[in-house]
This record gives structure tokens, sequence and C-alpha cells, in this order.
């Protein structure tokens, strides 16, 4: 038995309607097309969907089973078509964004929350990049949008500057370093620095300071 859309929504029109000429004004079609299309859909169930005789037309046994799986499919059709159109127009979906500074979180909640006023109907997700490789899942479309202070040259990946980033050293008040009006690599030998616990290699006091100084704090 082949059953399509159209056969759900001719059962549920005809019971709502209470009759083939209703239900036929109502779906645009001639009551002779509509009968057509009943006897053919009864002919592939091989049983009456309705009670003929009766006045209004009322479904048979089949045909209430028949109405109650229009019932629970029609409208999860219609809400994926309308998620679909959202998806096309870009207002509904899921954005997934990595991020790859901790400090990044300050200015970029005020940010989503303007967006979610705007666009109230897509879901952001939001996943430490510093936990995973983020670029390399931009490429794979695992991920959106990527905020990271580590630009690189990626095919089909345009990098959009968001603001100047600056590094700043932390140190006691009595700290001799706290009175230097900057710090260079030298300055760390032999001192313990507090980082992030991610790779070396994805720090830029590492990748930009202490490796290319031979400086290990």
């Amino acid at each position: 038995m082949h059953i399509e859309f159209r056969h759900l929504r001719t059962i549920k029109a005809i019971h709502e309607a209470g009759g083939l000429a209703r239900a036929a004004e109502q779906m645009n079609i001639t009551q002779s097309a509509l009968s057509h299309q009943v006897k053919g859909l009864e002919d592939q169930a091989g049983v009456e969907l309705f009670v003929r005789r009766s006045k209004p037309l009322k479904l048979s046994p089949a045909g209430q089973r028949l109405l109650k799986l229009a019932q629970q499919v029609l409208p999860q059709v219609e809400a994926l078509q309308d998620e679909f159109s959202g998806l096309r127009a870009g207002s509904t979906g899921r954005m997934h964004i990595a991020i790859e500074c901790h400090a990044c979180f300050e200015w970029l909640f005020p940010v989503l929350e303007q967006f979610r006023r705007h666009w109230p109907d897509v879901d952001v997700d939001i996943r430490p990049g510093l936990a995973f490789d983020a670029l390399p899942a931009l490429l794979r479309e695992e991920v959106d949008l990527v905020v990271s202070s580590d630009p690189e040259e990626l095919p089909g990946v345009e990098f959009v500057e968001l603001f100047d980033y600056n590094p700043v050293f932390v140190a006691s008040q009595s700290h001799p370093l706290a009175e230097k009006p900057f710090v260079e690599a030298a300055d760390f030998r032999g001192e313990t620095l507090i980082t992030y616990p991610v790779e070396r290699s994805r720090l830029d006091v590492f990748s930009q300071l202490l490796i290319p100084a031979k400086v290990e704090p």
C-alpha cells in the first residue's frame, strides 16, 4: 500500500467537512477528482474507508485508523516545512561558535543577547575552542564561526578583525617585575608562569615570546 501526504490530507478534509462536496471545495478540486482519489486509496487498502450511506459522511473503522495517522503525521510535516522555510530565510536553525579566547566571553554574551532578540528561533551552541582544533573543525563545517586570536590563511575562510588584542602580564606588587614598564622573554627565566592548561603552541606567551627566545619559565 502506497500512502501519500495528499491521501492523508484528503481523509482529514473529508472528515472535517462532513462530505465530499464541501471537502472538494475546501481543497480546490472537483468532487469527481476527490471521489476518484478516495476510490484509488480504498482499492490499495482493500477496505472501505467511509460508511457510504451515512449523513454526514462517516469514516469506517479503517478510515478512523487512517485519520489517526493523518492527525499524527500532517502536523509534523507542516512543522518541518515551517522549519525549512525558516532555514532558507535564515531565521531558524543552529549556529555553532568555537571560542579560543576565554576573555572573549565578557563581550560575546552581551552580543548574543542582542542576536537572540533579532533571531529568537536560532539556537546558539558555544564550544570552547581550546578543547579541540577549532579552525580545522571550521574547514570541516563542524562549526560555523571561530573567535580566535591566531588568524591563519585558510582556503574558503574569511577572517574579520574585531579589535586589537594585547596580552597582559600580572604579578604581585611586591614582585621585582611589577616595577618594570614592560617585560621581556628573559624576565620569565626561573619564574613561575600560570597559564591555561593547553598546548604551549596555542599560547601566545610561548609561541610569540618564550619559545623564539629559548626561555623556559
